[in-house]
């Protein structure tokens, strides 16, 4: 069984590893991202770690990539990444095919999630669903009848970027009160800071870790972050009616603090439509999901 090289960028770390097409990630290795030593840079890290997986694993059948967008998934061009600043118009297809003589498949990192735990994961049998992580931001992928969802120009429809309170905080997109800017991690953080502007900010994850103490400001913090998580939520229900919705990223592993709020929310918002039929769940595949992702990206396009 040939290996499929899968490639996981993130601003501060790339993972590579070799993927069997059952699942099983055969190798695994991982380096800093480092994006302001530049693009050219962290290909031949990348490049290095997949001749020692591919000497390890023997020949590979293909390479996928996940990347943060926007980027084009065709033509592999990233474009202006806020984490990785200065690569963009670097195409990811061009410094690993001529490489490695295989064909490479590259998508956005929560589409590629979202293909990972439709096949694998949380979604699996599900032909309509969509994947949600919650962390520094919110994304997300959507998959119908089967198949990822690609906007006008494959381009990757920014779920976090939908309008939840117009009067809500200014996010970098340039709209205000939309769903990253209030339910995200940063978003709890920022709202906490706001609450006590003479403390020390304080992470998402420590935010948790007070509520779970019963710290009140923390609590109130946590039931804020199912309300607007729970509405964001509420709109994918009404727009698609998914079968599944799984929700991953780093937020969600305190999860116990607020689903109940998200789920009490979405039933009292979403009344055209029966949204006691989409399962909203947690995503399974953890820590592995980006290298899953990556290679069922190519799985999914080239087999």
């Amino acid at each position: 069984m040939k290996t499929i090289g899968a490639v996981d960028i993130g601003g501060t770390k790339i993972a590579a590893g070799g993927v069997r097409e059952d699942g099983t990630i055969a190798w695994r290795d991982e380096c800093l991202t480092s994006p302001n030593q530049g693009f050219v840079v962290a290909m031949e890290r990348v490049v290095e770690m997949l001749h020692r997986m591919k000497r390890a694993c023997g020949e590979l059948a293909g390479i996928g990539v996940a990347c943060p967008g926007p980027l084009d998934p065709m033509t592999g061009v990233i474009g202006d990444v806020g984490t990785l600043p200065g690569w963009q118009g670097a195409s990811l297809t061009d410094a690993l095919q001529p490489e490695f003589g295989v064909t490479v498949a590259v998508e956005n990192d929560a589409d590629a999630a979202a293909l990972a735990e439709a096949s694998r994961g949380s979604g699996k049998g599900s032909r309509k669903f969509i994947y949600v992580t919650v962390s520094t931001g919110i994304g997300g992928g959507i998959i119908l009848g089967g198949e990822l969802y690609r906007g006008a120009g494959n381009s990757h429809p920014e779920l976090g970027h939908q309008i939840i309170d117009r009067s809500g905080p200014r996010c970098y997109c340039g709209a205000n009160g939309c769903w990253e800017s209030l339910a995200s991690g940063v978003a709890m953080s920022s709202w906490v800071q706001q609450q006590e502007p003479d403390t020390a900010p304080v992470s998402a994850e420590a935010i948790c870790e007070l509520a779970e103490q019963c710290d009140e400001l923390a609590l109130r913090a946590v039931k804020r972050e199912g309300y607007y998580l729970g509405l964001g939520l509420a709109n994918l229900v009404t727009v698609f009616t998914p079968d599944v919705i799984a929700l991953g990223g780093g937020v969600m592993k305190s999860s116990g603090l607020f689903l109940g709020d998200v789920l009490k929310v979405v039933r009292e918002t979403c009344t055209q439509v029966p949204a006691e039929k989409t399962r909203i769940t947690l995503a399974s595949l953890g820590h592995d999901v980006g290298l899953l992702g990556a290679a069922q990206g190519w799985l999914s396009r080239y087999r």
